[in-house]
């Protein structure tokens, strides 16, 4: 194997798909990065049984081959190459890499027994790569962390037609987003629950390319329990997660007794302030009353702090407590500068939401969360 490669292009290559490779490989090939460089190509690979990575990008190619390298080491050797072309040759059980003076030579790994990665499901459709990515990124900040429970640690992925719901709960806070895509076939529908983390990593990656291609089996057909996304060159692939998720959509109130509006970046400089004294796990106070809102924090013999601020309210007066850190992420995702927080009690779930376009238009992304009992 021989090529050249332009330095920026391979470290970008190399960098993502290095994202993928598991910290601990469950066997030692599965440290490794396939090239394999042909035509005037290199494709670089990576895959942990769970994750599979994929992208391309242009060489000159001298002699057609394959190679399986450290793709750690490959990662760290592509990031601080001086800035020339890069020049790739095999040599038995060597790789070596010269760049302007610069030269590394790498032992590789049995190409045999590296595993075929797992083929892409049939495409489902396409979305804009940075509207996907931002509403992953709004719904992945709900999903559990806990990995004793493997369904809340996903982002439910419902598909019905041209509207995309993703959804996610760690049960203390739910997140749900609608976005609208260009399905391969108007009727169809299909779910799926993603790893949060592996989605969010791979949407905030394909932002390269204008659209992200999404592939998935339908109703009836799981696609081998897989998911793939392509977009820029790159293709991912992840297993599903199995279980049950959460029936999400009863716990979204139908109809509440009061809404209160506020400006949303003084509300976050707020809550950051107060809950400076709050103890770890203790909760920030929202008093709502006409014309304004107090926040609290700390009590008795604590460190305490109070602030007001503008607020509107429609329905009766109420005090409510939230996790400070729990209502940040949901202020810092609606993508609205008024925040709307309907609730119906002080013990019952409130929903948060940035304010519609229109009035009468239900907002593409809601965020409930739940409150903290407050003592007496």
């Amino acid at each position: 194997m021989k090529f050249r490669i332009d330095r920026d292009a391979l470290a970008e290559a190399v960098a993502w798909t290095a994202r993928t490779l598991p910290v601990r490989p469950p066997v030692p090939v599965l440290a490794g990065m396939h090239l394999v460089a042909e035509g005037d190509r290199l494709k670089l690979s990576a895959f942990d049984y769970e994750v599979s990575a994929q992208v391309s990008t242009d060489i000159d190619v001298e002699d057609a081959g394959t190679a399986l390298v450290s793709g750690r080491l490959l990662a760290e050797i592509s990031r601080s190459l001086p800035p020339h072309p890069v020049e790739v040759t095999t040599d038995g059980a060597k790789v070596m890499l010269r760049c302007g003076s610069a030269k590394f030579t790498l032992l590789t790994m049995p190409v045999e027994d590296y595993p075929t990665l797992p083929e892409m499901p049939p495409a489902a459709g396409s979305v804009g790569s940075d509207e996907f990515a931002a509403a992953v990124n709004q719904v992945a900040v709900a999903a559990g962390r806990d990995d004793t429970i493997p369904m809340l640690t996903g982002v439910r992925v419902e598909i019905e037609g041209e509207t995309v719901t993703l959804a996610a709960t760690d049960r203390y806070r739910l997140a749900v987003r609608e976005l609208h895509w260009k399905p391969e076939r108007p009727d169809f529908s299909a779910v799926a629950l993603v790893p949060a983390k592996t989605l969010a990593d791979t949407a905030k990656s394909l932002t390269a390319g204008a659209e992200v291609s999404i592939a998935l089996g339908g109703t009836g057909g799981t696609g081998e329990g897989m998911i793939g996304f392509e977009g820029g060159g790159r293709r991912t692939t992840s297993r599903l997660l199995d279980g049950d998720f959460v029936k999400y959509r009863s716990l979204l109130p139908s109809e509440y007794a009061g809404l209160a509006e506020i400006q949303t970046a003084p509300f976050i400089e707020a809550v950051k302030r107060v809950s400076l004294v709050a103890e770890r796990n203790t909760p920030v106070r929202l008093s709502f009353s006409q014309g304004e809102v107090v926040l609290e924090a700390g009590t008795g013999d604590e460190a305490q702090a109070v602030e007001a601020l503008e607020a509107t309210l429609e329905g009766d007066d109420i005090d409510i407590a939230f996790n400070p850190g729990f209502l940040l992420d949901g202020l810092s995702n609606i993508g609205s500068d008024i925040a709307r927080l309907s609730f119906t009690t002080p013990t019952k779930p409130a929903v948060l939401t940035g304010k519609p376009p229109e009035e009468g238009v239900n907002p593409n992304y809601r965020y409930l969360i739940m409150p903290v009992r407050l003592s007496g």
